[in-house]
Protein backbone atom coordinates (compact mmCIF):
# COMPACT_ATOMS: atom_id res chain seq x y z
CA UNK A 1 0.00 0.00 0.00
CA UNK A 2 1.41 3.83 -0.70
CA UNK A 3 -0.44 5.42 1.63
CA UNK A 4 -3.77 7.25 2.93
CA UNK A 5 -5.61 10.32 1.62
CA UNK A 6 -8.04 11.10 4.14
CA UNK A 7 -11.51 13.09 2.51
CA UNK A 8 -14.66 14.73 3.14
CA UNK A 9 -16.77 12.97 1.44
CA UNK A 10 -19.03 15.42 -0.92
CA UNK A 11 -20.47 12.83 -3.30
CA UNK A 12 -20.66 9.14 -3.51
CA UNK A 13 -22.86 9.24 -6.68
CA UNK A 14 -24.25 6.36 -9.21
CA UNK A 15 -21.48 5.92 -12.20
CA UNK A 16 -22.43 2.55 -13.90
CA UNK A 17 -21.81 -0.41 -12.40
CA UNK A 18 -20.49 1.18 -9.29
CA UNK A 19 -19.92 4.58 -8.03
CA UNK A 20 -17.61 7.91 -7.67
CA UNK A 21 -16.67 9.12 -4.52
CA UNK A 22 -14.85 12.20 -4.30
CA UNK A 23 -14.32 14.98 -1.45
CA UNK A 24 -12.24 17.48 -0.13
CA UNK A 25 -8.82 16.21 1.41
CA UNK A 26 -8.94 16.77 5.42
CA UNK A 27 -5.88 17.82 6.49
CA UNK A 28 -4.00 16.66 9.92
CA UNK A 29 -4.63 20.65 11.29
CA UNK A 30 -8.67 19.71 9.89
CA UNK A 31 -7.77 22.27 6.80
CA UNK A 32 -9.69 21.48 3.93
CA UNK A 33 -7.49 20.77 1.06
CA UNK A 34 -7.91 20.23 -3.05
CA UNK A 35 -10.76 17.97 -4.32
CA UNK A 36 -10.15 14.29 -4.54
CA UNK A 37 -11.92 11.26 -6.85
CA UNK A 38 -11.20 8.16 -5.66
CA UNK A 39 -10.92 5.78 -9.38
CA UNK A 40 -10.49 1.90 -9.98
CA UNK A 41 -8.25 0.65 -12.18
CA UNK A 42 -11.59 -0.23 -14.23
CA UNK A 43 -11.93 1.34 -17.76
CA UNK A 44 -14.76 3.27 -16.38
CA UNK A 45 -13.08 4.31 -12.95
CA UNK A 46 -16.02 3.30 -10.89
CA UNK A 47 -15.56 1.91 -7.99
CA UNK A 48 -16.98 -0.75 -6.52
CA UNK A 49 -18.97 -1.61 -2.97
CA UNK A 50 -16.33 -4.29 -2.20
CA UNK A 51 -13.64 -2.17 -2.70
CA UNK A 52 -15.34 1.30 -1.31
CA UNK A 53 -16.81 -0.75 1.84
CA UNK A 54 -15.90 -0.33 5.58
CA UNK A 55 -14.42 -3.25 7.86
CA UNK A 56 -17.81 -3.63 8.81
CA UNK A 57 -19.48 -3.75 5.28
CA UNK A 58 -21.40 -0.76 5.46
CA UNK A 59 -20.70 2.27 2.87
CA UNK A 60 -19.86 5.55 3.16
CA UNK A 61 -21.89 8.32 2.87
CA UNK A 62 -22.16 12.03 2.31
CA UNK A 63 -20.34 13.76 4.49
CA UNK A 64 -18.26 10.81 6.33
CA UNK A 65 -14.37 11.90 7.07
CA UNK A 66 -12.47 8.80 5.82
CA UNK A 67 -9.19 7.34 5.43
CA UNK A 68 -8.83 5.72 1.93
CA UNK A 69 -6.12 3.88 0.72
CA UNK A 70 -4.33 4.72 -2.55
CA UNK A 71 -1.35 3.82 -4.85
CA UNK A 72 -0.96 7.42 -6.11
CA UNK A 73 -2.62 10.31 -8.17
CA UNK A 74 -3.64 9.58 -11.90
CA UNK A 75 -5.06 12.51 -13.24
CA UNK A 76 -6.83 12.13 -16.62
CA UNK A 77 -7.57 14.87 -18.99
CA UNK A 78 -10.34 17.28 -17.53
CA UNK A 79 -10.06 15.47 -14.35
CA UNK A 80 -7.16 16.28 -12.62
CA UNK A 81 -8.30 14.99 -8.69
CA UNK A 82 -8.34 11.27 -9.85
CA UNK A 83 -6.62 9.14 -7.33
CA UNK A 84 -6.15 5.61 -7.90
CA UNK A 85 -7.01 3.07 -4.86
CA UNK A 86 -5.64 0.54 -3.31
CA UNK A 87 -8.86 -2.35 -3.78
CA UNK A 88 -7.70 -4.75 -1.11
CA UNK A 89 -7.92 -2.49 2.07
CA UNK A 90 -10.60 -1.53 3.84
CA UNK A 91 -11.77 2.40 3.77
CA UNK A 92 -12.08 3.88 7.63
CA UNK A 93 -14.52 6.33 8.89
CA UNK A 94 -12.67 8.81 11.24
CA UNK A 95 -15.27 11.36 11.84
CA UNK A 96 -18.52 12.74 10.38
CA UNK A 97 -18.21 16.41 9.09
CA UNK A 98 -21.03 19.02 10.13
CA UNK A 99 -23.67 19.70 7.27
CA UNK A 100 -23.45 23.27 9.41
CA UNK A 101 -19.81 23.81 8.33
CA UNK A 102 -20.39 23.26 4.37
CA UNK A 103 -20.11 27.28 4.09
CA UNK A 104 -16.48 26.65 4.86
CA UNK A 105 -15.83 24.54 2.12
CA UNK A 106 -17.94 26.09 -0.96
CA UNK A 107 -16.16 26.52 -3.67
CA UNK A 108 -16.20 30.68 -5.76
CA UNK A 109 -18.85 31.68 -7.20
CA UNK A 110 -18.16 31.63 -11.17
CA UNK A 111 -20.24 29.71 -14.03
CA UNK A 112 -20.10 25.66 -13.72
CA UNK A 113 -16.43 25.79 -15.95
CA UNK A 114 -18.44 27.17 -19.67
CA UNK A 115 -21.94 27.62 -20.26
CA UNK A 116 -23.98 28.04 -23.79
CA UNK A 117 -24.13 24.16 -24.53
CA UNK A 118 -27.13 22.41 -24.05
CA UNK A 119 -29.47 18.76 -24.17
CA UNK A 120 -32.72 18.96 -25.33
CA UNK A 121 -33.94 18.31 -22.18
CA UNK A 122 -31.03 20.41 -19.77
CA UNK A 123 -29.90 23.85 -19.59
CA UNK A 124 -26.07 24.51 -19.68
CA UNK A 125 -25.98 20.89 -19.26
CA UNK A 126 -22.79 20.28 -21.07
CA UNK A 127 -18.96 20.61 -22.40
CA UNK A 128 -18.66 19.83 -26.37
CA UNK A 129 -15.30 17.98 -26.45
CA UNK A 130 -13.82 20.11 -29.21
CA UNK A 131 -13.94 23.03 -27.28
CA UNK A 132 -10.84 23.63 -26.31
CA UNK A 133 -10.47 25.19 -22.49
CA UNK A 134 -8.88 24.64 -19.52
CA UNK A 135 -10.55 23.08 -16.81
CA UNK A 136 -8.57 23.05 -13.62
CA UNK A 137 -10.93 21.08 -11.50
CA UNK A 138 -14.26 18.84 -12.66
CA UNK A 139 -15.85 19.19 -8.93
CA UNK A 140 -17.49 22.20 -7.42
CA UNK A 141 -19.54 22.27 -4.47
CA UNK A 142 -21.90 25.12 -4.80
CA UNK A 143 -24.98 26.73 -2.19
CA UNK A 144 -28.30 26.88 -4.63
CA UNK A 145 -30.90 29.41 -2.59
CA UNK A 146 -33.70 27.06 -4.58
CA UNK A 147 -33.20 23.45 -6.11
CA UNK A 148 -35.78 22.18 -7.92
CA UNK A 149 -36.29 18.53 -8.91
CA UNK A 150 -37.79 17.55 -11.98
CA UNK A 151 -39.20 13.70 -12.06
CA UNK A 152 -40.56 12.81 -15.94
CA UNK A 153 -39.50 9.94 -19.28
CA UNK A 154 -37.43 12.06 -20.85
CA UNK A 155 -37.24 9.32 -23.64
CA UNK A 156 -40.80 8.80 -24.12
CA UNK A 157 -40.89 10.19 -27.43
CA UNK A 158 -38.53 7.50 -28.24
CA UNK A 159 -40.21 4.48 -26.76
CA UNK A 160 -37.85 5.11 -23.83
CA UNK A 161 -40.09 4.51 -20.89
CA UNK A 162 -37.27 5.03 -18.32
CA UNK A 163 -37.68 7.85 -15.38
CA UNK A 164 -35.24 10.16 -14.44
CA UNK A 165 -34.48 12.75 -12.09
CA UNK A 166 -33.20 16.47 -13.12
CA UNK A 167 -32.21 19.63 -11.04
CA UNK A 168 -33.02 23.21 -11.71
CA UNK A 169 -31.09 25.58 -10.52
CA UNK A 170 -29.92 29.47 -10.51
CA UNK A 171 -25.78 29.60 -9.73
CA UNK A 172 -23.65 32.46 -10.91
CA UNK A 173 -26.80 34.64 -12.86
CA UNK A 174 -26.66 31.03 -14.67
CA UNK A 175 -29.98 28.77 -14.89
CA UNK A 176 -28.55 25.03 -14.99
CA UNK A 177 -30.79 22.25 -15.79
CA UNK A 178 -28.54 19.00 -14.83
CA UNK A 179 -29.27 14.96 -14.06
CA UNK A 180 -28.77 14.21 -10.85
CA UNK A 181 -26.79 11.01 -10.08
CA UNK A 182 -26.93 10.96 -6.15
CA UNK A 183 -28.45 7.42 -5.32
CA UNK A 184 -30.38 8.63 -2.43
CA UNK A 185 -32.31 11.43 -4.44
CA UNK A 186 -33.16 9.52 -7.10
CA UNK A 187 -34.17 6.74 -4.77
CA UNK A 188 -36.68 8.99 -3.20
CA UNK A 189 -37.77 10.74 -6.00
CA UNK A 190 -38.32 8.04 -8.85
CA UNK A 191 -40.67 6.86 -5.55
CA UNK A 192 -42.87 9.73 -6.71
CA UNK A 193 -45.45 11.02 -8.78
CA UNK A 194 -43.99 12.23 -12.42
CA UNK A 195 -43.73 16.04 -12.05
CA UNK A 196 -41.56 19.12 -10.04
CA UNK A 197 -40.62 18.87 -6.63
CA UNK A 198 -38.86 21.43 -4.35
CA UNK A 199 -36.17 21.04 -2.60
CA UNK A 200 -35.36 24.57 -1.19
CA UNK A 201 -32.04 25.96 -0.12
CA UNK A 202 -28.96 23.33 -0.35
CA UNK A 203 -25.30 22.44 -1.13
CA UNK A 204 -24.49 20.83 -4.51
CA UNK A 205 -21.76 19.00 -5.72
CA UNK A 206 -21.84 19.12 -9.22
CA UNK A 207 -19.02 16.72 -11.42
CA UNK A 208 -17.72 17.39 -14.76
CA UNK A 209 -18.14 13.83 -16.14
CA UNK A 210 -16.32 11.43 -18.28
CA UNK A 211 -16.25 12.07 -22.47
CA UNK A 212 -19.84 10.65 -23.83
CA UNK A 213 -20.71 11.06 -26.98
CA UNK A 214 -18.45 13.91 -28.13
CA UNK A 215 -19.46 15.48 -25.04
CA UNK A 216 -18.97 16.12 -21.30
CA UNK A 217 -21.59 16.29 -18.51
CA UNK A 218 -22.25 18.30 -15.99
CA UNK A 219 -23.93 15.78 -13.03
CA UNK A 220 -25.48 16.81 -9.90
CA UNK A 221 -23.14 14.16 -7.91
CA UNK A 222 -24.70 15.12 -4.20
CA UNK A 223 -27.31 16.73 -2.85
CA UNK A 224 -26.52 18.08 0.93
CA UNK A 225 -29.11 20.11 2.90
CA UNK A 226 -28.58 21.31 6.24
CA UNK A 227 -29.91 18.04 7.66
CA UNK A 228 -27.20 16.67 5.96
Amino acid sequence: MTGNKRIVCLANSRKVSGRCIAGREWTAQDVAGPWIRLVSERDSQEVSEYERQYEDGSDPKVLDIIDIPVKGPIAQGWQSENWLIEPEYYWRKVGKYSPLDLGGLVDRVEPLWFDGDSTYNGSNDRIMSDRHIACPTSLRLIRVSELTLRVFVPGEAFGNSKRRVQGWFVHAKQRYGLWVTDPIYERQYLAKLNGRYQVGSCYITVSLGDEFRGARYKLIAAIITSEG
